[in-house]
């Protein structure tokens, strides 16, 4: 009786020890950007960007679906590189940011769809609205990085999103309703705190 018992904790050390917990890695602002693009009548396609968000990454190498991440933007930070655009996608015609001043991502599934690829699904809150979204993630590397000496992951994310879905559709169809977003980022391996 004492060696099945003792058998059984040695298996559930083990087993403890061989399923790995998701580690909170944090993001390179210095090596990032968030923007997005859209199609202009037409003849051009028309890119801007989000220059302040934040968010909180959670990977487990092993098993991907226990990954996990939540993503706020600061709409104030949105620049088309065109500062009456900007003051208009930021009055209540688009983003109405005064009143709605964050945008939120949370995912609700990670899956691993290819050797590298990950396809992530969650709930995007724009303007109090929210509505299902997919990314498809591209790890471009993970190890351990170079210059930081410490263990390193790097994206590259897309998705494409329907404006007129956030309550934004003006010049719809003329402007295109579907902007294609990509995030392209380095993160580390956040310094373990007791």
């Amino acid at each position: 009786m004492i060696r099945v018992a003792a058998s059984a904790l040695a298996l559930s050390l083990l087993a403890g020890t061989a399923f790995a917990e998701p580690v909170a890695y944090t993001f390179d602002k210095s090596h990032a950007n968030l923007a997005f693009s859209y199609n202009h009548l037409g003849y051009s396609t028309t890119e801007g960007r989000f220059g302040e968000w934040d968010g909180t990454l959670m990977i487990d190498k092993d098993t991907p679906a226990n990954s996990s991440i939540e993503f706020t933007i600061d709409i104030s930070s949105l620049d088309t590189f065109w500062d009456e655009r900007n003051a208009h996608f930021l009055s209540a015609d688009f983003f109405d940011a005064e009143k709605f001043p964050k945008a939120n991502f949370k995912s609700t599934k990670v899956e691993q769809v290819g050797e590298n690829q990950l396809e992530i699904t969650g709930d995007l809150t724009i303007k109090d609205i929210t509505k299902p979204a997919t990314l498809t993630v591209d790890v471009t590397a993970i190890g351990e990085h170079p210059m930081a000496k410490k263990e390193a992951a790097g994206f590259s994310v897309s998705t494409v999103l329907k404006r007129s879905d956030y309550g934004m559709d003006m010049y719809v169809p003329y402007v295109g309703d579907e902007v294609t977003v990509t995030f392209h980022a380095e993160t580390l391996k956040a310094d373990v705190t007791n």
